[in-house]
Parts: structure tokens; C-alpha cells; sequence
């Protein structure tokens, strides 16, 4: 990869230690002096499927105000006609269903905007199960975008560029049985029966947790939040 890519986080000092962060006032405050670092900064919430990023990642942004955005990974899910044509619509969630080189790609230009207009990045609707272009606006005068996802930590594949767009990572450590509760809860918010709801975190959404568990290591900062 490009060095140019690389990012350098503002505080070697402050991101050497990986000791777990419980107290959100704390976290809010790392983001701040990470968006007060000059120039745009991106910092990336990991963890398992359930674990709190979006919920992390959205409070953050609301803190910093007009100061930060949230873009998160969720909105490269491949559209369920392109899943069922590829034969993994069984799979959603898994690494290989998402448009990793596209969000690759808008990290880049995110870290680079190279001019005075906006990004417009997608997201994902959970009551359309789809993606959708152009929801998020990311003015270029915002020093900080915080982005979320499972596989932010993944050194495989065409994952592997990401972690390195990342001025610092974060991987949300989060309560085995409180995150599968709230995984099931969730896909029957939306309209799944619970015993399939049950049945699909037992099986892909599980897996798809300890991959992202293996990558931990390689995130600044552990985040263990009641």
C-alpha cells in the first residue's frame, strides 16, 4: 500500500496503551483531541456484530457537534439481489458481502477530499435490509469522521488497506450475552420471527463475531462499556 494512505495518529504517546476504557466522558474526549489534531482525522469503532458501535459511534458525534460524522460500514452491504445472484443472501454479514474495495476507496477520499465540496457516503436501512447511496454528507470542513463496522481490524483480503486509513481504532468489547440478546431483539424489531432471529445470530452472526474478535490486537484502544 501507498505510504500516502498511511495514517498517523496526533498522540503516539496516548495510543501505545491498550488498556480497556470504561468511562464515556473519557472516550468523548479522545475523539476531540483526535479532531483537534489538524487536517481530517478518521477513527474507527470495531468490534462484534451487537456489541454497541453504532450506538458508541453516534453519541461520539453527537458530543463533537458540528464537528464530526458519522459514515459507517454497514452502508457497502451488497444489495440482496446481487447476494441472491451470488449465491450468499444466507451469509449477510459475512466479509465477502460487502463492498470492501468501495468503502476502501471512500476512506481514501475521506482522508483526502482535495477540494471545497462534500462526500456524500451511504448508509444501511435496516427496515429496507438495503443500502442506500448518497445518505451521508460529509462537508469538507469537518476535521473528524468516525466510521463503525465489524471488519475495520481485518488484515486479509480487501480488508486489509483499511486499517491503515484509520488515524485510530477502537475495538468495543462488549458482554457475550447481553450482545446476542441484543442481536436477536434487534432482528425481530425488524420484523423476523424470533425463532429464526435465534437461530440466524447462533449461526452467521456468531461466526462473523469471533473473525472480528481474532482481529482485536490490532485496535489502539479496548472499550468495555456497562
Amino acid at each position: 500500500m501507498d505510504t500516502s494512505d498511511r495514517a498517523a495518529p496526533a498522540d503516539r504517546a496516548a495510543l501505545s496503551d491498550r488498556a480497556a476504557l470504561t468511562d464515556r466522558a473519557a472516550l468523548t474526549d479522545r475523539a476531540r483531541r483526535l479532531a483537534a489534531g489538524g487536517g481530517r482525522r478518521i477513527l474507527g469503532i470495531a468490534g462484534a456484530p451487537g456489541a454497541g458501535k453504532s450506538t458508541l459511534a453516534a453519541r461520539i458525534v453527537e458530543e463533537l457537534q458540528e464537528r464530526a460524522v458519522l459514515v459507517p460500514m454497514d452502508g457497502f452491504h451488497l444489495a440482496g439481489a446481487e447476494l441472491e445472484r451470488l449465491g450468499r443472501a444466507d451469509r449477510k454479514g459475512a466479509p465477502d458481502t460487502f463492498d470492501a474495495a468501495g468503502y476502501t476507496a471512500l476512506l481514501r477520499r475521506l482522508r483526502h477530499p482535495g477540494g471545497p465540496d462534500p462526500v456524500y457516503a451511504p448508509a444501511f436501512d435496516r427496515a429496507l435490509e438495503e443500502p442506500v447511496a448518497g445518505s451521508v454528507c460529509v462537508p469538507a470542513d469537518i476535521p473528524l469522521v468516525v466510521t463503525e463496522g465489524n471488519y475495520l481490524l481485518l488484515d486479509e483480503g480487501p480488508w486489509a488497506p483499511v486499517r491503515g486509513l484509520l488515524d485510530e481504532a477502537w475495538f468495543l468489547d462488549a458482554d457475550p450475552g447481553l450482545r446476542v440478546r441484543r442481536l436477536v431483539d434487534r432482528h425481530v424489531r425488524f420484523g423476523k420471527p424470533r425463532p429464526y432471529a435465534e437461530r440466524w445470530v447462533a449461526g452467521s452472526d456468531e461466526h462473523n463475531a469471533r473473525l472480528a474478535e481474532r482481529h482485536r490486537d490490532r485496535a489502539d484502544l479496548v472499550v468495555r462499556l456497562s
